[in-house]
């Protein structure tokens, strides 16, 4: 009997658990390096900062697209 192709439901709840998380810490590293990238502004650090801030964004979305998902698997 040949293996299932078909994939595993996906766990909605602790991809945005997860996602949601890394968007909080990434965000706030990104303000904090910014402070100190604003007032050494010839260094690396505020590209740095300003990468965080948009990782942080993107990964707080996700996490509204995981807590979307759920609630339509749960309603259907």
């Amino acid at each position: 009997m040949p293996p299932s192709k078909s994939s595993p439901p996906k766990n909605w709840r602790l991809n945005a658990i997860i996602a949601r998380s890394v968007g909080i810490i990434a965000i706030a590293l990104g303000f904090v390096l910014g402070m100190y990238g604003l007032d050494h502004p010839d260094s690396h650090w505020l590209r740095t900062a300003l990468g965080l801030l948009v990782t942080g964004m993107v990964a707080q979305g996700y996490a509204l697209y995981c807590s979307v998902k759920l609630m339509q698997q749960r309603n259907s």
